[in-house]
């Protein structure tokens, strides 16, 4: 599998791609903006990825630090940005700052990574032989609730920062996702192997929410196969923009997926 990234702004015209993602030697994270409130979203997750450490953080302690060390720069910047477009837009910066998610992996051993994540972006592993898929996020039904969010100006709210460890091997494939897509990757597996969760699906389909629906479709596909039908075709966009906005495309369509941006990054 080849390593790389690519993000996609949501469909429509003028819409901005508040996502930002990354894939380096031993390093791969996304950053979705929150543009539902404050300003430049887009501008914050680029910058939370420009300044991730070469080294995992380990706890939430560790990771407020790290804010604590970047936020004034880009809290600078932007103010001066806000005060040249006027006192409105400068006020809702000053009141609510900007927000995003995070969800990163690091690679320490050759058979150990160590993921973060904070919000609704979420980190996969997933081992070809086992057939066995893990990610930091809940329960599928999670996606239905508001997000923990990374703020530039206020303190990191330690709930929010969950940490783990994916142990590997050469059947291994280690990836992050933004939210609507994390979203269909799980919501396929659990469907393809729904005997297992059952439960699961159930309680995300009694939130009747949007996602309610993605899950309908999906089932409607049965049967399909998790590796060939779904994480095949994604790894095969990563270095392929054209690809990617087909199936982007095709999954907004057929009603399984969300009209939102959309990010992968693959170790």
């Amino acid at each position: 599998m080849t390593r790389g990234s690519i993000t996609l702004a949501k469909q429509g015209e003028g819409c901005v791609n508040e996502d930002a993602v990354m894939s380096m030697e031993g390093v791969i994270a996304v950053s979705d903006g929150a543009g539902g409130g404050g300003l430049f979203a887009d501008k914050w997750s680029a910058y939370l990825l420009a300044n991730l450490p070469n080294t995992p953080l380990l706890s939430a302690d560790e990771a407020d630090g790290w804010l604590e060390t970047i936020w004034e720069t880009f809290y600078n910047e932007c103010e001066q940005t806000a005060l040249k477009s006027g006192g409105l837009l400068l006020d809702k910066f000053y009141d609510e700052g900007s927000f995003a998610t995070l969800a990163a992996v690091w690679r320490v051993e050759d058979s150990k990574c160590v993921w973060v994540s904070y919000g609704d972006s979420v980190a996969f592993h997933y081992n070809r032989k086992t057939k066995i898929l893990e990610h930091s996020f809940g329960r599928l039904a999670d996606f239905n609730n508001p997000p923990y969010l990374i703020n530039c100006k206020d303190e990191l709210n330690k709930q929010g920062f969950h940490s783990g460890e994916f142990l590997t091997d050469e059947h291994s494939e280690v990836f992050v996702a933004s939210d609507a897509l994390a979203h269909y990757i799980i919501m396929m597996y659990e469907i393809m192997n729904h005997q297992n969760f059952e439960e699961e699906l159930l309680e995300a389909m009694g939130k009747h929410s949007k996602n309610e629906n993605y899950i309908k479709a999906a089932m409607n596909l049965m049967p399909f196969d998790f590796e060939t039908d779904v994480l095949d075709i994604l790894f095969s966009c990563v270095n392929d923009r054209e690809k990617f906005v087909c199936l982007v495309r095709s999954l907004v369509s057929s009603s399984v997926s969300a009209l939102d941006d959309y990010s992968l990054a693959v170790m």
